[in-house]
């Protein structure tokens, strides 16, 4: 029996026995005395306030797990039964106190197994489940229902800023999950055993605080760092003990893993369909190039005959658009990773400021351009051509992404690819890493996910042709690098290029030869499958003063050789459909017939960039005067000038 002070007045031998003091020893003692140290400051409030208003409370009404402390300073389980009693001397208060250690051991083993079988039953959720939603909807309720708490949710960061909103979410009756307060994630657990006890908050903690009641916090842990967290709540103070936790915890590493497998799925996919659109575009840019090189071929023709000046300008604009269509191969097969790369060592921080002050002039007066370089950047290893028109791309994205202006900041820095970022298409290593990053108005989700996509654009019709960033990435890649892309809707963008760092860097390839656009009656064999352009090269060739000759394959070409030994060079495309291709074809040639000049053409880079050493390409689109040119180099080069000039 206690005081209105809380001291004891009066104890029985049972509760001698089972605090292990004498009975006299108790007398006096204040209450707190008999439980931990730890709880005896809240123990006191809780007191007040039962004084403050007394009533009967039966045993096991709080549904708290409650503990006393011997005088050994052992700690055990209790369940305990208030109620008020007048005496002459005053309001007392009778506590009838029971040991329920054996009831705790058995009702903590099938607490236990029941979460167990929760954790399994999650662990074959993750493995079943189609899609991710399925199994970010289905946890929520399930550890609602498991651990009897009135909220659980799902927290994500909302972008950049990491900002937080809850993804998916579960109530009990009467429960709510408070409003996020903009806070980051935090990196480790947090729990909070009574919230309305006062005591600064942690400052990590990504939501309002609740006034009381409990709270659990555990961020999702993958590989690349902290992506969301699972929290728990409920009105009831240190509703949490440690087998709850644990089933909290071992629930948040398994959907950080659940979602980090899923990731890396969703990473190789869209690798692989890049990849397919990659190869579909690489065939119809080479299609296409050999109907430009037709077309331009025809219209130069016409441009050397003496027409009226209003045919030449005609033929002059006709000639505009198919540059313009060379261009546009040119994007796709930069996409497809199919174009023809000079990649050296690149001084980074030099090329930056020249796309700089060239951008200066160009975005605009409401673009604020801010450009950060790490001092003793090492070099990169790349096309500095290719890489340039990458970074205008990248910047002129930005700015379009600023309607009403902005700033766009510019840095560069070596980065550490390790295996938390390393993916399908990033192996592990160093690499220098440019970032382009605007405060514009960010992308949606769905826009996110197509934005490296060939045609792809959210500008209008007039605005662009939605190549921009698919040239990027497919430089990146066949640089040997990647493109990350991090965007919200009202957090900008934040474009990450990757690139190799420079080793051992070839020279940039010099074109030499002479610049002589005249045949001198030398004989040419031209192979060509395609029959208009077989007949463009044939006519350009004449044209130049040399005599040709033409066969549609590869087989063709070496029986032609070893009827007519009088052949100085011969013409090829890199690819002659069915059988013996243009490489095969030169070796074979040049291996029967030493000192034949040969020169491949070709519009498919995939194809040329495998050629080997000693060939020359010529890429279609040609211009006459460049065929001329590489002709006319060739021979030289192979002296095949004089030794070889056939006889008519």
């Amino acid at each position: 029996m206690v005081d209105g002070h809380g001291r004891v007045v009066q104890a029985n031998a049972n509760a001698a026995e089972l605090f292990g003091f004498p009975a006299a020893a108790m007398i006096g003692l204040e209450v707190e005395m008999l439980l931990p140290g730890t709880l005896g400051a809240r123990h006191r409030e809780h007191r007040a306030r039962y004084m403050a208003d007394p009533h009967v409370r039966p045993m096991g009404a709080t549904g708290q797990s409650l503990v006393g402390q011997r005088g050994d300073g052992s700690v055990f389980p209790v369940e305990i039964a208030l109620s008020p009693v007048e005496t002459p001397d005053g309001r007392r208060y009778l506590a009838s106190i029971r040991d329920v250690s054996g009831t705790a051991r058995v009702r903590q083993s099938q607490v236990r197994a029941r979460y167990d079988a929760l954790a399994a039953r999650i662990g074959q959720l993750a493995l079943q489940s189609q899609s991710g939603s399925a199994l970010l909807d289905a946890l929520p309720r399930l550890l609602v229902e498991a651990l009897g708490v009135d909220a659980v949710a799902i927290l994500f960061p909302a972008g950049q800023g990491e900002r937080t909103y809850v993804r998916a979410h579960a109530l009990r009756d009467g429960g709510e999950v408070p409003p996020p307060n903009g806070q980051p994630l935090a990196d480790t657990a947090v729990v909070i055993g009574d919230c309305g006890a006062g005591g600064e908050s942690p400052g990590a903690l990504p939501l309002a605080m609740p006034t009381s009641g409990s709270l659990a916090l555990m961020p999702l842990r993958g590989r690349q760092g902290v992506s969301g967290a699972l929290l728990a709540l409920d009105t009831a103070p240190h509703r949490f003990d440690h087998d709850a936790l644990h089933l909290l915890q071992l629930a948040a590493d398994l959907l950080a893993a659940f979602l980090h497998q899923r990731h890396a799925e969703e990473q190789l996919a869209h690798a692989q369909r890049l990849d397919a659109i990659g190869q579909l575009t690489g065939g119809i840019a080479h299609d296409f190039n050999n109907l430009l090189t037709v077309m331009s071929g025809c219209l130069q023709l016409l441009e050397s005959e003496p027409d009226a000046e209003q045919g030449r300008e005609l033929i002059a604009t006709a000639l505009r658009s198919v540059g313009r269509g060379a261009e546009l191969t040119g994007k796709l097969l930069a996409f497809a990773r199919r174009q023809r790369l000079l990649p050296q060592a690149v001084d980074v921080g030099a090329l930056l400021g020249d796309v700089v002050l060239m951008l200066g002039r160009t975005l605009g007066e409401k673009v604020r351009l801010h450009c950060r370089c790490q001092p003793s950047l090492p070099a990169a290893y790349a096309d500095p051509a290719r890489l340039e028109t990458a970074l205008v791309n990248l910047a002129l994205n930005a700015r379009d992404a600023m309607a009403r202006g902005g700033a766009i900041n510019v840095s560069a820095e070596m980065a550490l690819v390790d295996a938390s970022l390393a993916g399908p298409t990033l192996p592990v290593g160093y690499y220098v890493r440019i970032e382009v990053e605007d405060d514009g108005h960010g992308m949606a989700p769905e826009t996110l996910a197509r934005a490296m996509e060939p045609f792809f654009t959210t500008k209008g019709r007039d605005r662009g042709n939605g190549l921009g960033l698919s040239m990027v990435y497919g430089f990146a890649r066949q640089s040997g690098g990647d493109l990350r892309i991090e965007s919200a809707l009202g957090l900008g963008t934040r474009v990450r290029l990757y690139l190799p760092v420079a080793r051992d860097a070839a020279p940039p390839l010099s074109s030499g030869g002479t610049d002589t656009r005249h045949g001198r009656g030398e004989r040419v064999l031209v192979v060509e499958d395609d029959e208009a352009v077989r007949a463009i090269a044939v006519a350009f060739l004449r044209a130049e003063g040399y005599l040709v000759e033409a066969v549609a394959d590869g087989a063709g070409a070496l029986r032609r050789l070893r009827e007519e030994p009088g052949v100085a060079l011969l013409l090829s495309d890199v690819t002659l459909g069915t059988g013996i291709d243009g490489p095969m074809l030169a070796r074979t040639a040049q291996a029967e017939h030493p000192g034949l000049a040969v020169l491949l053409v070709s519009g498919n880079e995939e194809r040329a960039g495998r050629l080997g050493a000693g060939f020359e390409l010529l890429r279609k689109p040609f211009r006459r005067e460049q065929l001329a040119v590489a002709v006319r180099r060739r021979l030289d080069a192979a002296g095949a000038g004089v030794a070889r000039r056939a006889t008519d």
